[in-house]
């Protein structure tokens, strides 16, 4: 169990999200696809802060996402709350098939909903980890465009985007999306981003 359908306090959680996003001026935009499994891109990534907003956008939705973290934030003390917001640890220090694990995890459950920040990193990049497409091309899923805009002050969820057999045309369409959004710190939005 997540913090996201754990009872009574989901409900909690998603008004008292609305409410806050309503008085810092931030807003909501798209809605969750109507499928069972799907991988999320989230950019861009550029602040501790983009937790936050993933954690409010997930009430403001009512999805369950899961999210990979470095194993590093999944220590005590606060390991626990990490899992609780449906985070799965990874050792980035390890070749250990991460794509291939997480395929079976995604094939084995009836719902999924996994989030994925391509740049890594929270530092400026000048190309994305293309984990998140090799997941959903060999999980079988479609990838749905999830963003974060300061430049608007909206969080969302864009088009779903269904794969090809073409990596380079799908990885520009998809990052094409994200042209001219700014992350919460602007100074470490991607050049992918201003300019894809």
């Amino acid at each position: 169990m997540t913090i996201f359908n754990t009872p009574i306090l989901s409900n909690l959680f998603h008004r008292l999200t609305m409410l806050l996003l309503r008085v810092f001026g931030w807003r909501v935009e798209g809605q969750l696809p109507d499928i069972p499994k799907f991988v999320v891109v989230g950019a861009p990534h550029t602040s501790n802060w983009d937790f936050v907003l993933f954690l409010a956008l997930a009430f403001a939705l009512k999805a369950n996402p899961r999210y990979m973290g470095k194993a590093e934030l999944f220590r005590s003390p606060f390991g626990a709350f990490f899992r609780w917001c449906g985070g799965i640890p990874v050792d980035r220090s390890k070749s250990t098939g991460l794509v291939d694990q997480t395929v079976e995890a995604m094939n084995k459950a009836r719902q999924f909903i996994l989030v994925i920040t391509p740049e890594g990193t929270r530092g400026k990049v000048r190309e994305w980890k293309s984990g998140f497409y090799h997941i959903g091309k060999q999980a079988g899923v479609p990838i749905a465009l999830g963003f974060i805009d300061r430049a608007r002050k909206a969080i969302g969820l864009g088009p779903t985007f269904v794969l090809t057999e073409d990596m380079d045309a799908d990885m520009k369409a998809i990052q094409s999306f994200y042209a001219g959004m700014v992350g919460i710190n602007p100074r470490l939005t991607s050049e992918l981003n201003k300019s894809a």
